[in-house]
């Protein structure tokens, strides 16, 4: 009975210790302000976030920031091919010390620069992350440029930043990103997180996105005039579609009599933008 009381007390103490032993090697790379960095020390918050790569299953996992690995450890353990890319000089020794199983599988470089096509040899990923604050529209930009090879994106993100991916026509943060990649994913806004598990605490919440491939192979239009008149008429999205067109179309163009020019442009769908992307092609 001794026996069975003593180890009925060290088994939850053990843990209780491992926990703390993890929380406690937080520190030791100091967050930089210029690279956007908010560590995350909620453990469980962590877990959570590297389960949303299970949507997208077996295939290779990349993690964009580890930092110190906080989200690292769990990814770890789903027996997936996994990769992590880091661009802060001392997190990456930080990482090969603490965790050494994954060898040649840290790359020191900018995911901005990266050529994507070489991480798994071509196969597609998982993208997912505690992604930088300070590029994280940059990173889904890269994303989508580089859809055949992301089919599953997921991770955390500025919760403003996060809304207006997920938004819907008609919402008053509805604009360039939310177009550009509901074109081509599936947005779903998973969860928020607050401010006091990071350090140092970020002045916004933060908050869980997946990003899932809707089955487009193509939009059925030109997509790079697609892109022009988006990032276009979003410039003035207060002011009628027609005050912005006449910059591609031209002011006299006897198209902008059309009556969707007359509607704001976060009143168009995707769809909305994909009709006007054909009908611009055939005036020009």
């Amino acid at each position: 009975m001794t026996i069975c009381f003593f180890t009925h007390l060290v088994v939850p103490l053990r843990a209780k210790l491992q926990k703390i032993q993890e929380v406690a090697t937080m520190p030791a790379v100091k967050p930089k302000k210029f690279l956007g960095q908010h560590f995350l020390t909620d453990l469980k918050v962590a877990s959570n976030i590297a389960d949303t790569v299970d949507a997208c299953p077996q295939i290779p996992v990349l993690e964009v920031g580890p930092g110190m690995g906080v989200l690292t450890q769990y990814i770890l353990k789903k027996d997936r091919a996994f990769k992590v890319v880091e661009i802060d000089r001392e997190s990456v020794p930080y990482l090969q010390e603490h965790f050494p199983e994954l060898g040649d599988n840290i790359i020191e470089a900018d995911f901005l620069k990266m050529d994507l096509t070489k991480v798994f040899d071509g196969k597609p990923f998982v993208l997912t992350g505690n992604y930088p604050y300070n590029i994280s529209s940059q990173i889904f930009f890269k994303m989508v440029e580089h859809k055949e090879l992301i089919p599953c994106c997921t991770g955390m993100i500025q919760k403003e930043v996060a809304e207006r991916m997920a938004a819907k026509p008609g919402s008053k943060t509805y604009g360039v990103l939310s177009v550009l990649i509901q074109a081509w994913y599936d947005v779903e806004y998973l969860f928020t997180v607050h401010e006091n598990v990071f350090n140092p605490p970020p002045k916004v919440k933060s908050a869980v996105i997946r990003l899932t491939r809707n089955g487009k192979d193509s939009l059925g239009c030109d997509e790079a005039l697609f892109r022009r008149i988006v990032k276009t008429v979003f410039t003035m999205r207060r002011k009628m579609m027609r005050n912005g067109m006449k910059q591609i179309l031209g002011k006299d163009s006897p198209l902008l009599a059309d009556p969707v020019f007359s509607l704001r442009p976060e009143q168009l769908s995707v769809e909305d933008f994909i009709n006007l992307t054909n009908k611009v092609k055939e005036a020009l």
